[in-house]
């Protein structure tokens, strides 16, 4: 957009609102992780079975990057079975989406058929080559139709989206959300935090952890209350927002056990942190929460989440690049090893943790370990990650701004282990 300034070196942070078609670069890590999701989902069947089509909904699509990545970077085998409305209240945003759509269509045709909507009904949906363009309040637009996929990115908190979010979803589906308001969910303001998510929070080395711990049990219990229950696929923190995607099944025995997995994260004297249901009073103090305390991620999911699957569908090819030449596309060498940087970015580090992620482990922060550990300084993280695994336990660096590493071993381990490995060269 020419009112917005050209990328030059990997985005990090909000981007500066400068008019009513509003895009960051700085989420494009999360858009290439949304295309790898619905990849997987449509080549692994684990969503919808027997080659049957995904109704995915962008509620809040702005100009359309998402939508076109996914109409784009999705391989052309699986594009028939993608079912996508692009949704947006903004009158200029969504005339800037569909003029794009229009001016660079897919690689791709698609054409669609007229489907029955969710009151039975022969929808007047209109695709136009793979998208159904609509200007709705995004709640309305959540409501009005039943998906199997429904990407939820709003500026600032997503509070007020949840309920129709989860309400439009059929009775298996996928909620992607995304908060920006990192302030109240890492417990910088503890006023908003309390206001929206009736949470408390300590700003520590762990808020990071607990924003998305956060969010996840907030979207869970909002679910539980409509006899839905939600199986994390991958939740991260990502520089200035969360993003969590969760499996939504209905049933009510499951959104009912769901209590189980809300809890506390106590700071102790003897390890770290550990998880309760309920603190005691003078835990209180100390503890941050409630939040979610289950498993953060899909093992299987996530450990497809390779650099090399996301250069595979999102890296642009050398053909790609010559036909965006034609359209006036101005790239040199850099700007292509610029956006292979950013594509590998986006899921570094996702595949190695998948299997700790998806099961009980323990979180740890580069730069408290001295303290934890009585030693001067901490080692390299690929060091004390290998010693750990020598050690006979899993260990991987977890994907987050700040070097953190997560794994199975007992902190007792872990502190022999730093002892041991820092006070060799790093």
């Amino acid at each position: 957009m020419e009112e917005q300034e050209r990328p030059t070196h990997m985005p990090r942070g909000p981007a500066k609102r400068t008019g009513p078609g509003f895009l960051n670069p700085a989420m494009a890590p999360a858009r290439t992780r949304s295309v790898m999701l619905l990849t997987d989902a449509l080549e692994h069947e684990w969503l919808v079975k027997e080659q049957r089509p995904i109704r995915a909904l962008d509620a809040l699509c702005a100009t359309g990057v998402r939508i076109r990545r996914w109409r784009n970077e999705i391989p052309g085998e699986l594009q028939h079975r993608l079912r996508i409305t692009a949704n947006d209240l903004d009158e200029f945003a969504l005339s800037w989406a569909k003029m794009s759509h229009a001016k660079h269509p897919p690689h791709t045709p698609v054409e669609h058929e007229p489907e029955g909507d969710r009151h039975g009904q022969t929808s007047t949906a209109v695709f136009d080559n793979g998208v159904h363009f609509q200007r709705l309040d995004a709640r309305m637009a959540m409501v009005d139709a039943a998906y199997q996929w429904v990407d939820l990115d709003p500026f600032g908190s997503p509070i007020q989206f949840l309920d129709a979010a989860l309400q439009s979803l059929s009775r298996t589906g996928v909620l992607e959300v995304t908060a920006t308001d990192t302030a109240a969910l890492t417990g910088s303001s503890p006023s908003s935090q309390a206001r929206r998510y009736q949470a408390k929070g300590l700003v520590d080395e762990y808020a990071h952890d607990d924003a998305v711990r956060l969010l996840l049990g907030t979207v869970a219990t909002t679910a539980a209350r409509l006899d839905k229950v939600v199986t994390p696929l991958l939740a991260l923190f990502d520089g200035h927002h969360v993003r969590i995607s969760l499996l939504v099944r209905t049933s009510k025995s499951e959104a009912t056990a769901i209590r189980k997995s809300i809890g506390w994260r106590v700071r102790c004297e003897d390890i770290p942190y550990r998880f309760v249901q309920h603190p005691a009073p003078e835990q209180l103090p100390n503890a941050s929460g409630p939040m979610w305390i289950g498993p953060m991620w899909h093992k299987e999911v996530a450990g497809r989440m390779t650099e090399e699957r996301a250069l595979e569908l999102c890296h642009p090819k050398p053909e790609d690049i010559d036909r965006g030449r034609e359209f006036g596309l101005i790239w040199n060498d850099e700007d292509i090893e610029y956006s292979s940087r950013e594509v590998r970015r986006g899921v570094r580090y996702i595949a190695e943790a998948a299997d700790l992620m998806s099961r009980d482990h323990l979180l740890l922060s580069l730069d408290a370990l001295p303290r934890l550990c009585g030693v001067g300084g901490a080692p390299k993280i690929e060091k004390l990650i290998a010693a750990l695994i020598e050690s006979g336990h899993a260990a991987a660096r977890y994907p987050d701004l700040e070097p953190m590493l997560v794994t199975d071993a007992p902190f007792e381990t872990v502190v022999k282990v730093v002892q041991t490995t820092s006070g060799s060269t790093n």
